[in-house]
């Protein structure tokens, strides 16, 4: 184990091998088919717990299955820990009891990172520790590559994320995090389904990108020899099934942008898009309000693990915490949500008229008057998010929904009644964030096919993230589709919120990365 601490990746990998080597010189199989009856190290602390200091077990003997992550050799015996998916379980082997030979073979042939299947007796050590005392092992799968260094782990960021196996059996903050995302899905999937809505898969290559102001990602099928776009949303083909009478559909999947990375943006990202007929955005501002606080209850515990995780255990017990906290800001979400125009918002923070700015579209006479640098070529949609971004979501309360934009952003939207260059369309930041949209749907074919068509234009003009015309969907349109109010949320962003992380790669088991890493080097 010494020389190990001392040597070089490329050295340890050839130590290893050659244990490998010996083992199978002495019919000893490295890498064995399975291990049955195995118990979690959880469900075994928890059982085990009220035993005495120094107390065994009664019980018959257990199996536990694992990765041996620490390990400590003192002459004749040996404490270690094994963990498995529930957490860590600590080890004792004498070799007085164990005999000479297994127990030799332990220390030669088992390194830090190995995979073992191990028997033995739950006793409770000196100090109080659930511990499984053994009386066989095996191998399950050894290890080539040794984990991180025990204290300090991966420190490379990068490097996380592109061994993202090593990040999570080696940090439990990881693992945490996607325990959270799947707290947040599952909770979603439960409410939805409570309330009748049906889950559904659709296309995830269109003909036509569309759904969303974005740029494309474009692949090519060669038996039809047409060029077919990565999703950008899954947004008209779930109204179809609106049209076609499903009424309340649903779909948890991903969707592909060709933009920037950054902290807050991957270019491949899981999304929530639900319709509901006879409704409209103000349907869907109760049904995200029930969603959002309903995932939140449910990664409370796990979240509070995490904050638990990074205290001093020397400052005493820890309760789980009231409130979330994401990038400094903290908030609980136990309120109502805000509901606040964008006409307010721009009269408070801005002084400005905002209906006259979307009547007129002079959005870039605004961004100045906000004291915003802005060029010519910008288009008209980028000055109204800076704005809104920079001048306005500093001011919101934790959890607020801004409703009612401009019309002229949203093309798959019906108009206000009273005022037609204001859309019926909301969106919800918690603490700045941007989590969720929401329109009442346009269902009117003729209006939906002008609202393409403006969109086409402005393609013409150099907007590439302005929609082409789906002429398939306007079709569907005209078979006649009810009122309906739909909504996206996006599930990266929420668990990023509901975790505390500040990088979108954080939540994302394989987020998208530069080539050109040495895999000799990881």
């Amino acid at each position: 184990m010494e020389q190990e601490k001392t040597s070089s990746l490329e050295d340890i990998a050839r130590l290893r091998r050659d244990k490998v080597r010996l083992m199978r010189e002495n019919n000893i199989d490295p890498y064995p088919r399975s291990f049955d009856g195995i118990s979690e190290s959880s469900v075994l602390r928890e059982k085990y717990q009220g035993l005495n200091n120094e107390e065994h077990s009664p019980d018959p003997a257990v199996k536990i299955a694992g990765r041996l992550m620490t390990r400590r050799d003192m002459g004749k015996t040996t404490f270690a820990h094994v963990q498995d998916r529930t957490g860590r379980l600590q080890i004792y082997m004498r070799k007085d009891e164990i005999g000479d030979a297994v127990y030799k073979q332990f220390r030669d042939l088992v390194d830090l990172g190995d995979i073992l299947g191990l028997e033995g007796n739950i006793f409770k050590t000196r100090t109080g520790e659930v511990t499984l005392k053994v009386t066989s092992w095996r191998i399950l799968s050894k290890a080539l590559r040794p984990p991180p260094e025990k204290f300090h782990g991966m420190t490379d960021v990068e490097e996380r994320y592109r061994r993202r196996e090593v990040d999570l059996f080696s940090n439990k903050t990881a693992v945490a995090r996607f325990q959270i995302r799947q707290k947040i899905v599952s909770e979603i999937r439960k409410q939805l389904e409570a309330d009748k809505f049906i889950e559904v898969e659709t296309p995830m290559m269109h003909p036509v990108p569309g759904g969303a102001t974005a740029r494309p990602f474009v692949t090519h099928h060669e038996a039809l020899d047409s060029d077919l776009y990565m999703r950008i949303a899954p947004e008209l083909y779930l109204k179809r099934l609106i049209v076609g009478g499903m009424e309340r559909v649903y779909e948890i999947g991903r969707a592909f942008r060709n933009e920037g990375v950054d902290t807050r943006h991957n270019p491949e990202f899981t999304i929530l898009e639900a319709y509901q007929a006879y409704t409209d955005y103000k349907g869907m501002m109760d049904l995200v309000e029930k969603l959002i606080r309903a995932a939140a209850e449910a990664s409370k515990p796990i979240y509070g693990d995490i904050v638990k995780s990074s205290i001093d255990p020397a400052s005493g017990p820890q309760t789980v915490p009231d409130s979330f906290n994401y990038r400094g800001k903290s908030f609980t979400l136990n309120e109502p949500f805000a509901r606040l125009t964008l006409e307010e918002l721009f009269k408070k923070h801005l002084d400005l008229d905002f209906r006259a700015i979307c009547r007129d579209g002079s959005w870039k006479d605004a961004a100045r008057k906000a004291g915003l640098t802005i060029d010519e070529k910008t288009p008209d949609h980028k000055c109204f998010d800076r704005m809104l971004d920079e001048r306005i979501l500093p001011h919101l309360p934790e959890a607020a929904i801004v409703h009612d934009y401009p019309k002229s952003f949203s093309p798959l939207a019906k108009s206000r009644p009273d005022a037609p260059e204001i859309a019926e369309r909301f969106e919800l930041f918690i603490a700045g964030e941007e989590v969720a949209n929401a329109y009442s749907e346009q269902n009117d074919p003729d209006v939906q096919r002008q609202a393409f068509q403006d969109q086409v234009r402005k393609r013409q003009e150099g907007d590439k993230e302005a929609m082409p015309c789906d002429d398939e969907f306007v079709i569907a349109l005209e078979y006649g589709m009810p009122p309906a109010g739909g909504l996206g949320v996006g599930i990266d962003r929420l668990t990023m919120l509901l975790s505390g992380t500040e990088s979108i790669r954080e939540v994302i088991l394989f987020p998208l990365l530069r080539s050109g890493a040495d895999p000799s080097k990881t």
